[in-house]
């Protein structure tokens, strides 16, 4: 028998909540129903967003005082703490490297056992005591009930301290984000302060979100006793939802209009998968070896011929798999040829016209234009950063 009640609370940190738990599902569905094929990455990246909905249902119904309705699922997210760092790091590192591994699932060992340490000890303990459990998050100063619960005291330990887990888990994944991005912006010569818009400077400003909810987490945990300062995290990552979902909408919306123009562009091709992806390692090796962008003639009839396919073939593997067109995927291998330059100890008394020549570019602006779009930086300050 519950002998008290709280009051309903509604104030804006639980209305500010509500609205994040149902963005959140929604954005959630979004990357949960588009992961196949090559976009892995979404289901990591919707594993993540449901998790993060579901923690600030939970801190929702505590904050309101409706958890009080439904006792029997206190803590029931607890086990997801352990598994948001994790999808993470693999939606970044797998949407950069574009490669997954099935070693990357081990990453969920550490939710899935507390997972099941919960479904022994935890979940099926009675009403009682899952009352004394939430007063001791929400409402300290109220009476607690006496209460039987089977257990050794010492079985406890992982519960008690669930949020010390939780914090070195975001640490650890973050340091380790943060180490390969560092990394993946120097493989390509970007600066990581780059304010142009690539693949590269989204999973950066992710990253950003997911360091601001890291440093939240600590604040909040200590500077509030118990957790009663969850609503501040559970807000924190509504906020980034919102963010979340906003650049997606927006990104979403421009290239809505590009797939538009390319299904109808490709709807009648005859491009087989086994073509396109036999045409892929082609490609990746005609350029690597031979390195026909480095002709200032170099076009896509002439790469097309190289290939053994059509123009229009080549045009769809490169908007559709590469997501680039020609004069992108073009300009990517002369300015990474560029850098390889610019950075040999043997080739800096060679002006940077000769450069832009020496990998196809006939003008210098044009170089210094692509080079930029590139790296973020023109080929003098690229040359004069790596000489400091």
């Amino acid at each position: 028998m519950i002998p008290f009640i709280p009051p309903i609370r509604s104030d804006l940190f639980s209305t500010f909540m509500l609205l994040g738990f149902v963005q959140g599902l929604i954005l959630a569905y979004f990357f949960l129903t588009h992961y196949k094929g090559n976009r892995l990455p979404n289901l990591f990246l919707g594993i993540l967003i449901l998790g993060m909905s579901l923690i600030i249902s939970d801190v929702w119904l505590g904050y309101t005082n409706y958890m009080f309705q439904v006792l029997w699922i206190v803590d029931f997210t607890e086990p997801l703490n352990l598994l948001l760092a994790p999808m993470a790091y693999l939606y970044i590192r797998t949407g950069v490297s574009q490669r997954a591994r099935k070693s990357d699932w081990l990453h969920l060992i550490p939710a899935v056992v507390y997972f099941v340490y919960m479904c022994v000890l935890i979940y099926p303990q009675g009403l009682a005591y899952k009352y004394n459990n939430h007063l001791g998050s929400y409402h300290p100063e109220m009476t607690y009930l006496p209460s039987d619960f089977y257990g050794e005291r010492w079985m406890f330990f992982p519960k008690r301290h669930i949020n010390d887990f939780t914090f070195i888990s975001m640490l650890i994944y973050n340091m380790t984000g943060f180490v390969f991005l560092k990394n993946a912006f120097k493989e390509r010569g970007v600066s990581p302060f780059t304010r142009l818009k690539n693949d590269l400077s989204w999973y950066r400003d992710i990253h950003l979100l997911l360091t601001f909810l890291v440093i939240t987490f600590f604040v909040v945990r200590t500077n509030f006793p118990h957790d009663l300062g969850d609503h501040i995290v559970a807000a924190s990552i509504s906020l980034i939802i919102y963010i979340t979902s906003f650049t997606v909408l927006r990104r979403s919306l421009f290239f809505q209009e590009i797939n538009v123009r390319q299904q109808k562009k490709y709807e009648k091709s005859s491009l087989t998968a086994e073509i396109q992806s036999t045409t892929l390692r082609k490609l990746e090796e005609v350029m690597s070896s031979e390195k026909p962008f480095l002709d200032p003639g170099f076009s896509m009839p002439v790469l097309a011929r190289r290939l053994g396919i059509s123009t229009h073939h080549l045009s769809q593997i490169l908007n559709e798999e590469l997501k680039q067109n020609f004069f992108d995927f073009s300009g990517a291998y002369r300015i990474r040829e560029a850098q390889k330059l610019l950075t040999d100890g043997e080739s800096h008394y060679i002006k940077i016209e000769e450069i832009a020549q020496m990998v196809g570019y006939n003008s210098k602006s044009a170089f210094n234009t692509a080079f930029r779009k590139v790296t973020g930086s023109t080929p003098s300050e690229y040359k004069k950063s790596i000489t400091k």
